[in-house]
């Protein structure tokens, strides 16, 4: 009997090798499961779904996962600020467990032998992959062509062309990931320290000139609206962000990090919705959460993010971590108003019922209303005892220098 193998395919050049390759020279019974995250149109689906078939696929499925995504790591990225290095909003790699977790389910429905994905053995696919699969189905086989026979994309090319299949592969110089919080573009230059991407990269060309103002609300930490037009669906408020931020060709840039395999990567990505969203959130929080409310949320998001993109998503100290990030999100209310220019965008400012600058108590460097000059005085001389008597015994010579010489104390 055929073995029954599900493969995670979204179209491109290795899940197309895949699906040919598995069909005609392992003669396996290939379903392919596209997980759509929210990358995808409808019609980009029906092509897809297409290409499977033209492919030697017995059938292709479209799981749609966007909510599920949306709801349980998006949401969290947003609450958390969570940037890469600082840098990458963690785009497409956070789709990938979320994929793994729709097609593992689909292949226990229809009863499959095996899995199989088209990640190659020098990135971190492979191990969202891999260990998503292991986890939720320890017992199924995991087959991925693509690593094991290290395969380039030039014989991939070549492959598909000798069975007769064609596509435009010179749209394939480029690797180019699209989702719901950004898309990822790898190519020739991201394999290099010293060369960046060119525009054509790029999907989205810079359309505008001038500026625009751009007005994004949230509730409770949610994005809920955009330009005064309310949202109750976070992915279409995140798309209408993106529709707006693109036509600037605002958010591109190139990560470098460290892999889950320990070398040093690079790529490329433009994610207009994400980045405009995440710091405008955290704007909004730096005028309604308390300094110890947004040093924590530093640290805790940074490891969120740090865990999400190294594939620990099932590690329960994340839903941990999710706590305590929506417990802070109570006051994170108001609207932010962003200045959109080609390339780059600036804050404006906030309005929110929360704002802790509107305290009453004083206008910072103008007016003290619940103070007086003797109470600075006064709370000032408490603050410094620690430090006078650390340096009590001290100089003002060797206190200035911030050291003391050993022999001399002696």
């Amino acid at each position: 009997m055929k073995k029954k193998v599900v493969l995670a395919f979204s179209g491109g050049l290795d899940t197309s090798f895949c699906a040919m390759y598995l069909s005609r020279e392992k003669n396996c019974e290939v379903y392919t499961a596209l997980a759509n995250t929210g990358g995808f149109s409808q019609a980009e689906c029906r092509a897809i779904e297409e290409r499977a078939c033209r492919l030697g696929a017995v059938k292709h499925v479209t799981l749609d996962v966007e909510q599920e995504y949306y709801a349980k790591s998006i949401r969290y990225m947003v609450f958390g600020n969570v940037l890469r290095n600082g840098t990458y909003p963690i785009s497409v790699s956070s789709e990938r467990i979320f994929q793994a977790m729709a097609i593992i389910r689909y292949a226990a429905e229809i009863g499959a032998d095996a899995v199989a994905h088209g990640s190659t053995g020098a990135g971190n696919d492979q191990v969202r992959f891999d260990l998503t699969f292991e986890v939720l189905a320890p017992h199924i086989e995991i087959i991925t062509p693509t690593r094991d026979m290290n395969l380039s994309r030039e014989y991939e090319i070549s492959y598909l062309k000798t069975n007769g299949y064609e596509a435009d592969f010179a749209r394939m110089e480029y690797s180019v990931n699209k989702g719901l919080w950004g898309t990822s573009v790898g190519g020739k230059e991201t394999l290099s320290s010293g060369l960046t991407l060119p525009d054509r990269a790029y999907p989205s060309p810079l359309q505008e000139q001038g500026e625009e103002r751009l007005s994004i609300d949230f509730e409770r930490g949610e994005i809920c609206g955009v330009n005064g037009v309310r949202f109750t669906n976070g992915p279409e408020a995140i798309r209408k962000v993106e529709a707006i931020g693109s036509r600037w060709a605002i958010g591109r840039d190139m990560h470098v990090g460290d892999t889950i395999i320990g070398i040093k990567g690079r790529v490329g990505f433009e994610a207009a919705g994400a980045l405009l969203i995440i710091h405008a959130h955290k704007l909004l929080e730096k005028h309604t959460l308390t300094k110890w409310q947004l040093y924590w949320k530093e640290q805790i998001g940074a490891w969120y993010g740090m865990f999400l993109h190294e594939a620990q998503y099932l590690e329960p100290v994340m839903r941990d971590m999710e706590a305590f990030l929506e417990s802070t999100q109570q006051r994170v209310t108001g609207r932010v108003w962003i200045t959109l220019r080609p390339y780059s965008y600036a804050l404006v400012g906030i309005e929110s019922k929360h704002d802790l600058m509107k305290s009453g108590l004083g206008v910072y460097g103008e007016e003290q209303k619940a103070w007086t000059a003797d109470d600075v005085k006064g709370f000032t001389r408490i603050l410094a005892n620690p430090l006078k008597t650390y340096y009590r015994d001290e100089s003002p010579e060797r206190q200035t220098n911030g050291r003391t010489d050993e022999k001399e104390t002696l």
